[in-house]
């Protein structure tokens, strides 16, 4: 054999030993996944073997084998095994919201049939109808269906939302596949970051908290807020770490004489420190424009207890509340007493805020280990306080699921009306109001007389002409107050006015004045384009759509169906002007107008002229955008709602004109893009070099002093040479209040011109604000 095929020869004896090593690699991979997997499901049937629910292991083993199998060899992004999804979906279920094995195994069988070839029949055929239900309810609305401005995320909602209403669990389950997606979105790309923790934010996390799982909804704002502002989560958990010490030493010293009273009371009991979540403790800053430092209830103590029996755990909540203002003086307007009446969600609690020793407020919450469960697990815990544990709790849950069930029978036309129409009260805070003959009533927070009106029922509604209050006479805008005596006036000529709209704040009532409007509207436009056919008759016109475009333009209507409305109902009568109009050669001299537009007619802006056509740039959505000074002056559009600014944090929406707006990650109109609007989001990153100059508003606050607004302006225009577009100062009883508006460079400027201004003796606030 020569050199060459010795050569040759022992390169493939390497190569074939490669080859093996890498199979033997392959096989020891696959066997350690295996075994993760195994231990997993094991893991999963202990803890529901743990639990008071009925034992039916068969069909969960048999669930997860038909998962496991379904799933073989798909990976997730991370690189894991599918399988551990469902998997770690289930394990939520069962530990951490309470549920039974139907709904383990529609959370181990949740992406089968989204996932792989497998059908809702089939899932129904092996399993049954209600896991079949449940499944078909957690899969998603697949497939090119919509338009180009409808929104799948919405239509995927309403389909949950549908099913949810004949079983509550689906949403649960939901709740749970979200909060593990939240878990592991750091193998996502940063778009779809922006999107999932945007969306979670602004409909899962309140819908957690509506079914009472207050620990999920605190972490899926937690973890959302992580994604959307690392920098300000990691401040924030530093600061909160740095004073961990300080707050120990405070609830030691606060608790010592409660503990010593309850063991005199004989009580068993537990006693725990509660600290704010980091969301809410960024949030409040956000609200009260207040740094971290002038937080003050960063700590609340919690009380658990066992009561003596369970007939007197009302009377214990009372008794140990009576027994603790003893020690510490009760705030007398802070009684927040959800016992006697639970919220909607099933919550109740006794919270009372005390004064400590060290001079601050203390809230203090006092529950039974009953109590604590409806509060840990929500509407799942009911169940297992119920003999046999039977089905949903009634009551306000029926409620709810009714007026979420309204609302589908009759759901916005367009994707952010409806989420927003869904968020603006199911998620809302309760207050309670008594009907003339004592009956009480839940209503959400800040309803109108004429919400109550629509929640006794529709006639009544749309009948109302104003209300009594406590015996006073009030309009139908009057907001109600937690424990009003309300009585509705009504009167048979009376009509649903479109100004109603604006009175309404409850989704029942929006709704239903839709609903009527728009069947108004349907009754005029028929009627309008009756007079119209007669109007073009009798002019010998004929009726084509360059004409009545015309007539659109020639009455400032923004489209056909208005202008039709309109006719009908006499608002426009047709006559010798529209004559002229019509006959009249069209100019060619005009420009033409585009409307920003965030898939929501109420978020348009004013028209702005159309730029000349550049060549369009292709945009990646999975590669983060580079916002430099060049593309910013060419290329993109800074919101108006939110005025960003380079330090910021951003993001971009490409809207249905393909331009990119830039908001804030933060704002209002961007949250409720995230989740409508998710596919059209873009992750973006500044790379900015201090040439172009942003507007910023600056708002300060103080003790009015001789020369203070000349130090203002010295420490602005002088010190930092920062030019001052406006400056207002206003001055009540010894206490000013400013609003600047300055050119700046980006959010350190704004940095140090805070800092500085807060240098200044009686300057107490200096916040940069929206304008």
């Amino acid at each position: 054999m020569c050199g060459v095929e010795i050569c040759l020869f022992l390169q493939q004896l390497k190569k074939g030993e490669q080859v093996m090593e890498e199979n033997v690699s392959q096989k020891d991979k696959e066997k350690v996944e295996e075994e993760m997997i195994e231990q997993a499901f094991q893991q999963l049937l202990n803890d529901y073997l743990a639990t008071k629910h009925r034992k039916r292991i068969e069909i969960i083993t048999k669930a997860f084998n038909f998962a496991n199998q379904a799933h073989k060899g798909i990976k997730r992004r991370s690189g894991e095994p599918y399988i551990m999804h469902p998997l770690a979906v289930a394990q939520i279920v069962c530990t951490e919201i309470g549920l039974g094995s139907t709904s383990i195994c529609a959370a181990l069988l949740h992406d089968v049939v989204e996932d792989t070839d497998y059908t809702v029949e089939d899932i129904e055929n092996i399993f049954g109808p209600k896991i079949a239900q449940i499944v078909d309810g957690l899969t998603k609305i697949s497939g090119g269906i919509f338009g180009d401005r409808a929104s799948a995320q919405a239509e995927n909602f309403k389909k949950l939302l549908l099913t949810m209403s004949d079983d509550i669990r689906v949403i649960l389950i939901k709740i749970a596949d979200r909060l593990h997606n939240m878990r592991t979105l750091g193998s996502m790309l940063p778009n779809k970051q922006f999107k999932i923790a945007g969306e979670t934010l602004y409909i899962y996390a309140p819908l957690a908290n509506r079914l009472g799982l207050y620990k999920i909804k605190t972490e899926l704002e937690n973890l959302s807020f992580r994604y959307e502002h690392p920098e300000e989560y990691h401040e924030i958990e530093e600061k909160l770490a740095a004073t961990a010490t300080e707050r120990d030493k405070v609830f030691n010293e606060f608790t010592a004489p409660i503990r010593a009273q309850l063991d005199k009371m004989g009580l068993k009991y537990r006693i725990l420190a509660r600290v704010k979540s980091i969301f809410s403790i960024w949030n409040k800053m956000q609200t009260k424009h207040v740094p971290f430092e002038e937080i003050y209830d960063l700590l609340a103590v919690r009380i658990i207890f066992e009561p003596r029996n369970t007939d007197e755990e009302l009377n214990d909540c009372f008794d140990i509340y009576v027994s603790i203002s003893k020690i510490y003086k009760p705030h007398p307007d802070r009684l927040r007493d959800w016992v006697s009446h639970p919220k909607a969600n099933g919550y109740q609690a006794l919270h009372v805020t005390l004064m400590g020793n060290n001079g601050q407020w203390i809230e203090v919450q006092i529950r039974s280990e009953r109590m604590n469960d409806v509060a840990e697990q929500g509407f799942a815990a009911h169940w297992k306080y119920k003999e046999g544990g039977g089905g949903e709790d009634e009551g306000e849950l029926d409620k709810w699921l009714r007026t979420i069930k309204e609302i589908l029978d009759d759901p916005q036309p367009d994707a952010i009306d409806f989420l927003d129409t869904i968020k603006l009260n199911l998620f809302a805070s309760e207050i309670f109001v008594f009907t003339p003959k004592g009956e009480i009533k839940t209503m959400p927070q800040n309803s109108t007389a004429l919400d109550f009106a629509f929640s006794l029922h529709t006639d009544i509604g749309s009948h109302c002409i104003g209300a009594k209050v406590n015996h006073k006479l009030v309009p139908l805008s009057h907001k109600l107050q937690s424990g009003d005596q309300v009585e509705v006036l009504t009167s048979k000529s009376q009509r649903v006015q479109p100004e109603w709209e604006v009175f309404a704040t409850t989704a029942r009532a929006r709704a239903k004045i839709a609903a009527i409007l728009r069947k108004e509207q349907r009754t005029s436009q028929k009627e309008g384009e009756t007079l119209l056919n007669e109007f073009f008759k009798k002019e010998e016109l004929r009726l084509d759509d360059m004409l009545v475009d015309k007539l659109v333009k020639a009455h400032n209507m923004k489209s056909r169906d208005e202008l039709l409305i309109a006719i009908g109902n006499k608002k426009i009568v047709l006559g010798d002007l529209d004559k002229n109009a019509l006959k009249e050669k069209q100019g060619t001299n005009w420009k033409k107008f585009l409307t920003f537009s965030f898939g929501s007619n109420k978020d348009n802006k004013e028209p702005v002229e159309e730029k000349v056509p550049q060549e369009k740039e292709k945009i990646n959505t999975k590669q983060i955008l580079k916002l430099t000074e060049e593309n910013i002056q060419k290329n993109y559009i800074m919101a108006e709602c939110c005025h960003p600014i380079p330090g910021d944090d951003v993001l971009g929406y490409i809207d249905e004109n393909d331009r990119i707006i830039i908001h804030k990650r933060q704002c209002p109109v961007a949250a409720r893009l995230k989740s409508s609007y998710g596919n059209r989001i873009l992750a973006t990153e500044w790379d900015t070099h201090k040439e172009l100059s942003f507007l910023v508003n600056i708002y300060i606050k103080g003790i009015d002093a001789m020369g203070l607004l000349n130090e203002v302006t010295q420490v602005i225009s002088r010190q930092l040479n920062v030019n001052i577009r406006k400056l207002a100062i206003e001055t009540t009883d010894g206490i000013f209040e400013g609003n600047l508006q300055l050119y700046v460079h980006d959010v350190d400027d704004v940095k140090t011109i805070c800092n500085n201004l807060k240098q200044i003796q009686n300057i107490k606030q200096v916040t940069r604000v929206e304008a």
